[in-house]
């Protein structure tokens, strides 16, 4: 059996290029897709995964803002501004990124985004969609995961895979 080097970086290049036709396709149609990410606190992770996220956005040509809030931000504050950016027309994706501090409770925040605004996939309602085959916003980790695989033509119809976790972000939605 041998071994396949999966060039990453070569295949999001790829990927970019196709969302750039695509986002440009979209601002023809005078529409500027815009994403607004909410980072609260300086986790150093959380930081550097926004940076890209904010980085990959320009680069296909996307509408970006990022959001800091203090780590002592309450959670009637992050609901509020939640609330705020789901009625904004602009605000096609909204992601507020994990983890968050102890005192703010992670799943009222999930699911006070907009589902049709939920670009990580983990609103309830979008959790169901996925598990029903239905278009919706998918997690992150585990599409782009998928995307690499269909993207080298790796195809797993009758392959075995094991899945190590049991996390809402990647492990269950991969599965």
């Amino acid at each position: 059996m041998s071994a396949e080097v999966i060039n990453g970086l070569e295949v999001a290049g790829k990927l970019r290029t196709n969302m750039k036709e695509t986002i440009n396709q979209l601002k023809r149609e005078g529409i500027v897709p815009h994403l607004t990410v909410i980072l609260i606190g300086n986790d150093p992770a959380s930081k550097s995964y926004v940076s890209g996220k904010e980085k990959a956005a320009n680069e296909v040509g996307m509408s970006s803002e990022v959001i800091r809030m203090d780590e002592q931000t309450t959670e009637e504050e992050l609901l509020g501004k939640i609330k705020s950016l789901n009625e904004l027309a602009y605000v096609h994706g909204i992601l507020v990124q994990l983890p968050l501090p102890a005192h703010i409770d992670e799943q009222k925040v999930i699911e006070a985004i907009d589902p049709k605004k939920d670009v990580d996939g983990f609103h309830p309602i979008n959790v169901g969609k996925m598990m029903l085959g239905q278009d919706t916003f998918l997690p992150c980790t585990p599409h782009g995961i998928l995307k690499l695989l269909e993207e080298i033509q790796i195809d797993l119809a009758g392959k075995h895979a094991v899945i190590i976790g049991r996390s809402n972000i990647d492990s269950k939605p991969m599965g």
